[in-house]
């Protein structure tokens, strides 16, 4: 097949970031644009009011404890589902393995 080489991931990544770099452009050019843009056309808006230049700095304390403490259980229910119980060398990997994430857990949660 003389096409099989289109196929080849490298080359078919490459052929569609042209494509979409045509479209890009060609879409650029159908675009309107204002060759004289009002100037408060290049201020920040927010929902009517003024930008006074502070930004408010989300706090994410509570939030990094709650994600660890989800994928930590996430990731040992995975292992306790996927662990054959009829391998017992692999099975005691999984329970030192939990055991390492429950104490974890306990290390996480406390105050």
């Amino acid at each position: 097949m003389p096409y099989k080489a289109l196929l080849s991931p490298p080359l078919a990544f490459l052929i569609l970031t042209l494509a979409a770099g045509l479209i890009m452009h060609l879409s650029k050019r159908l675009a309107f644009s204002n060759p004289n843009p009002p100037e408060q056309s290049r201020k920040a808006y927010s929902c009517g009011e003024q930008f006074s230049g502070h930004l408010i700095q989300p706090d994410y304390s509570q939030f990094f404890p709650f994600a660890f403490f989800f994928t930590i259980l996430h990731v040992i229910a995975l292992v306790i589902a996927t662990v054959p119980t009829e391998t017992i060398g692999i099975f005691a990997v999984a329970v030192v393995y939990i055991t390492g994430a429950i104490t974890g857990l306990l290390i996480l949660l406390r105050k």
